[in-house]
């Protein structure tokens, strides 16, 4: 059975799985569900039209699924959906999708520290970190294996590039590009998140030539299309590397910067 705290309110039609843990006061709407080994903190509110997957972990004082925080909203149906294990701390809000029927997706694994803040409409991927008080506006991407540092903010419509990592108080207002470290006010690019690469098992030859691809594209003062031939031609293909510069020629806000 579930085990409801007695001072929670858990709405009739709410659709909980048999052991799903709710703490004091918590509060679940009816259009909410919840699968097997969720765990419900003190005090957490989730309403709307939310899923919750398996081996989830909100925290004290969470709001999830709430009302998008955005002038267009219409009260329409839209949909907050968060894949398994992730792991949402104290005080941490969610919205849903802006227009009738949209959503934002969370993926698998993911840790949301304290009052940090996912926009409707956002991409989450995979096994992300989004530090205390992190910020994503509305239509944000973060791919896999992201690191966002505390009190950084992500402009709307921006893609975070997978296995990058962005230093706290950064103000993200373009792209990240995928395996990279950037920081600053505007954020930057500085160089390889090497240590995030390799705890993803990339090869060390492929970090090699990553590492001098980001040199030409970032550090020459190369226009992007210049610098991704001369990438191509100086260090030649592999899947990273076109994965890199798919991501930047397909960018639509453009991509940060190199610093100097």
């Amino acid at each position: 059975m579930n085990k409801v705290h007695t001072t929670a309110i858990v709405d009739k039609k709410a659709k909980l799985a048999d052991d799903v843990e709710v703490g004091p006061y918590a509060i679940i709407g009816p259009n909410v569900e919840i699968a097997k080994g969720a765990v419900i903190g003190a005090r957490a509110t989730i309403e709307g039209y939310t899923t919750i997957g398996e081996g989830a972990r909100i925290f004290t004082g969470a709001v999830i699924g709430s009302a998008p925080q955005d002038l267009k909203y219409k009260g329409k149906k839209s949909f907050l959906k968060i894949g398994k294990n992730n792991i949402i701390r104290e005080y941490v809000t969610m919205n849903p999708g802006t227009e009738e029927g949209s959503s934002t997706c969370l993926g698998d694994g993911n840790l949301f520290m304290a009052y940090s803040h996912v926009a409707h409409n956002c991409r989450v991927g995979d096994n992300c970190v989004i530090a205390n008080a992190g910020t994503l506006a509305g239509h944000v991407t973060l791919e896999d294996k992201v690191v966002l540092g505390g009190f950084a903010g992500v402009h709307q419509f921006t893609r975070v590039g997978k296995m990058s990592i962005i230093g706290g108080c950064s103000k993200v207002v373009q792209d990240i590009p995928p395996f990279s470290t950037c920081d600053g006010n505007p954020a930057k690019v500085y160089g390889l998140n090497l240590i995030g690469i390799t705890r993803a098992g990339m090869p060390k030859d492929a970090q090699v030539r990553l590492r001098k691809a980001f040199k030409i594209l970032f550090h020459s003062g190369l226009i992007f299309k210049n610098g991704a031939e001369k990438v191509k031609k100086n260090i030649g293909s592999f899947e990273e590397i076109e994965y890199l510069l798919d991501f930047m020629k397909n960018s639509e806000r453009g991509v940060c910067r190199g610093s100097k």
